[in-house]
């Protein structure tokens, strides 16, 4: 019974076996496998969806853009302009303001200059004439200081500028008073101190009491030195608006020189004359050579921008700057190049008028007649009036402004 069980199961073993064959096996493995994938697929996408977010309002406006047929890259660059657009707007408000600020400071500095110089004045004492003595320590404010530069061998010159354009004893005194203008004859002293020279300006000085002493040895290749003390003693003795600088042999008309500096009172640092830029002379032995000529670049080059020398005109801050920088302010053979080298680095403001270097008449005289009379007048040819003691008195009377023009001016 037993055994027949025993074969009746295996058997029935061998029937079940029979009913699935391996190949019905494998096809029944293989559908399961696609209908798992399929499942698998249908769930990844809809979590992927669950997933999407919105984009962004930078990426709808790129599709945006996209679509509407423009590039990506635009977008970009766009954003990179106005970005740099706005760096450039603050980086120029910044300089700005650093250039404001450098302007303040520069002029605080100038006031502090002038204050101190003053006090140096007072506590040291400067060299002035007795009549200006008492009125040194006031410190009226005056509109010019005109300082007439001369030589020793000039006395004849002097008493033709005193016979036509500088007024002369109460006149002079008048016009200092009640125009705030300074007038003087500007000269150092010999060599041999005390000698008959100084002696002979000093009698010359106390019939007219016109003269301003420097300290400072006369000669012909130290103008620039002198123009430079001329300027560092002026601003100590008197506090103007203008100091000016004219030779011994050019015509002025003091009423009209004026009215053409406080058209400029307003600015801070200004250089005014008539503005020139000559050839650096290298040749020796020929009238203005320059030594220093290869400071200047190769040969044939020209000097920067400066006022000539016969007349011109700085304002306050200048000649102080000038006073106490005098010992480190370089001088070179000419006078006139050395003023425009000491404002080189300088926020200066160089102006150019014309009036200041008319030429003798009939030049003069037809401008007069126009109705533009010249500040100065003389000739080129002779950086000067040619043969000034016997003509200046003819300029003045065919090109002079008239007597009464400086009292009936306002300033």
């Amino acid at each position: 019974m037993k055994e027949k069980f025993i074969m009746k199961s295996r058997g029935d073993q061998q029937a079940s076996r029979s009913l699935v064959s391996p190949k019905w096996t494998f096809l029944l493995c293989i559908g399961s496998f696609c209908v798992g994938l399929l499942f698998t697929n249908r769930m990844w996408t809809v979590s992927d969806s669950k997933l999407i977010t919105r984009p962004t309002a930078l990426e709808s406006e790129g599709l945006k853009l996209v679509q509407e047929g423009c590039d990506l890259r635009k977008l970009q660059m766009k954003n990179v302009k106005r970005d740099s657009k706005q760096i450039f707007g603050e980086v120029s408000k910044t300089h700005q303001a650093i250039q404001t600020l450098d302007k303040t400071i520069s002029s605080l500095e100038m006031e502090l200059a002038a204050a101190r110089s003053i006090q140096e004045s007072i506590v040291n004492g400067s060299p002035i004439s007795q009549d200006d003595t008492r009125s040194a320590p006031e410190r009226r404010k005056y509109l010019m200081v005109v300082g007439v530069n001369t030589a020793f061998s000039s006395r004849k010159r002097r008493d033709s500028v005193r016979a036509t354009w500088m007024p002369q004893g109460d006149k002079r005194k008048k016009l200092e008073e009640e125009k705030g203008i300074i007038m003087r004859f500007v000269i150092g002293h010999s060599a041999t101190v005390g000698g008959i020279l100084d002696r002979a300006i000093e009698a010359e000085d106390r019939k007219h009491g016109d003269f301003l002493r420097l300290d400072h040895v006369e000669g012909y290749l130290e103008l620039s030195a002198k123009t430079k003390t001329y300027f560092a003693t002026a601003v100590t003795m008197w506090d103007a608006e203008f100091y000016i600088k004219v030779d011994d042999d050019v015509h002025v008309n003091i009423a009209t020189l004026g009215h053409t500096l406080v058209r400029h009172r307003k600015k801070k640092r200004v250089y005014i004359g008539c503005m020139k830029s000559g050839p650096v002379l290298a040749q020796k032995g020929v009238r203005y050579h320059e030594p220093e000529h290869w400071k200047f670049g190769e040969s044939g080059n020209k000097y920067f921008r400066h006022a000539t020398g016969q007349l011109y005109a700085i304002s306050k801050d200048l000649a102080t700057y000038i006073s106490l920088n005098q010992h480190v302010l370089h001088k070179y053979a000419n006078e006139d190049v050395s003023l425009g080298s000491w404002f080189i680095g300088l926020d200066v403001e160089h102006i150019d008028d014309r009036r200041l270097c008319c030429g003798t008449p009939p030049d003069c005289e037809w401008k007069a007649q126009a109705g533009n009379i010249c500040v100065a007048s003389f000739d080129w040819t002779c950086s000067g009036i040619c043969r000034s003691v016997d003509r200046i008195k003819e300029v003045h009377k065919r090109c002079g402004e008239g007597e009464n023009a400086v009292w009936s001016a306002t300033f």
